[in-house]
């Protein structure tokens, strides 16, 4: 078991992860959001899919027991514990131009695109390369009449969790998310834990 790691507010972290190995994503303060991408560590061509993911799952509420695909529909991630059950695989990750856009009179910020981006960069994998994140505790209500997608802030409370199980050798980058409305207004960090696949 490997000792807890802090990313702190509105920055990023990029590690590896063995088939097997356990990966736990806490939010230690409540109410902030995660973006989580994941790469085949021996082909970054093969990387996370909102698409197939949610086709395969033909839901967009994903919690225990489902299963996180690639762009080659091979399994990346299993969700094998889950205390929130609120997660968002719809919105791509925020950037200069998400903040241009919905924040016009605050600071810009890289968001976590830019974080993501270089936290990547020492494994191989350019901006281009980043698709739609699974924003571990992200609160994105949908409308069932119009389509209207809301951001509103996490449901998760101190020291809630939700903990993947790798399906192969991976290239993970994590964030605690850098966008207002994302969060409830406020910016906190996250932690997460590793716990390695017994090699025997």
């Amino acid at each position: 078991m490997s000792d807890t790691v802090e990313i702190p507010e509105r920055s990023g972290a990029a590690f590896t992860l063995a088939k097997g190995d356990l990966l736990s994503v806490i939010d230690p303060r409540g109410e902030q959001v995660s973006d989580l991408l994941a790469f085949n560590a021996h082909d970054i061509d093969e990387a996370i899919s909102s698409g197939r993911t949610l086709d395969y799952a033909e839901t967009i509420r994903l919690t225990a027991g489902h299963r996180l695909y690639s762009n080659r529909s091979s399994v990346m991630l299993e969700i094998v514990a889950d205390d929130v059950g609120r997660h968002d695989f719809l919105l791509t990750p925020c950037s200069y131009d998400t903040f241009h856009h919905f924040y016009p009179d605050l600071p810009p910020h890289r968001g976590c695109f830019g974080n993501l981006a270089e936290a990547l960069e020492p494994y191989g994998i350019v901006p281009d390369r980043i698709p739609i994140a699974f924003n571990c505790f992200m609160n994105v209500p949908v409308d069932a009449e119009t389509g209207k997608i809301s951001v509103l802030p996490p449901t998760s409370k101190a020291g809630d969790r939700i903990v993947f199980r790798a399906a192969m050798d991976l290239v993970i980058g994590l964030t605690a998310c850098s966008a207002p409305a994302s969060n409830g207004g406020s910016f906190k960090p996250i932690h997460y834990r590793i716990d390695r696949a017994d090699p025997g």
